[in-house]
């Protein structure tokens, strides 16, 4: 991550702030050792580098604190505002989580904190299939294909692509599985 953000062209104090975001989502993650929980601040941020050419320091930092899966893996915003700021808290709270008008909250959020939504989302969908609950999974493609897709289509190319190409690799996988027999 941290030659993707010299690549960029990230200023010292632009990449530690990066750093150390990075190092307090790590910190929830680190009792857990999941492969998917561990790697997905980094994976978050290098989506809006790599695909998105998104530059904004206060943003990427925002983006490795964000957590729309996990309520237990979310870094307080107390813990954030001590740590970084309160401005950095504000960013982190404002990037729309899945629930009731997400929609909405979407598509009147800023474009940089919706790119950011957006990215986090899609790197947890990337793992979804992973999930243990088979309802978590549909829950989330499900928002993919009637949310966070079409949000991406009015937001940024790459993003779209990316949601709708896991959009069928997914749906092919869902229907692959079998359903449980009921008791």
């Amino acid at each position: 991550m941290t030659r993707t953000l010299e690549n960029l062209g990230l200023g010292a104090s632009e990449m530690e702030l990066v750093r150390v975001a990075h190092r307090l989502a790590m910190a929830p993650r680190l009792q857990v050792l999941d492969d998917a929980a561990l790697l997905h601040p980094g994976r978050t941020v290098l989506i809006l580098t790599l695909d998105v050419a998104f530059r904004d320091a206060a943003g990427l930092a925002a983006a490795a604190l964000v957590e729309s899966e996990q309520p237990e893996l979310r870094v307080t915003s107390a813990v954030v505002q001590k740590s970084l700021g309160h401005e950095l808290a504000a960013w982190v709270a404002a990037v729309p989580l899945p629930g009731d008008g997400l929609t909405e909250a979407l598509v009147t959020a800023p474009h940089a904190v919706r790119l950011v939504a957006l990215a986090e989302r899609l790197d947890q969908c990337r793992h979804a299939k992973f999930w243990a609950n088979r309802d978590a999974r549909l829950r989330a493609h499900e928002e993919a294909q009637a949310v966070y897709g079409p949000v991406a289509e009015r937001t940024d190319a790459a993003l779209a692509r990316r949601f709708a190409h896991w959009s069928r690799a997914f749906a092919r996988r869902l229907r692959q599985e079998s359903p449980i027999p009921p008791d």
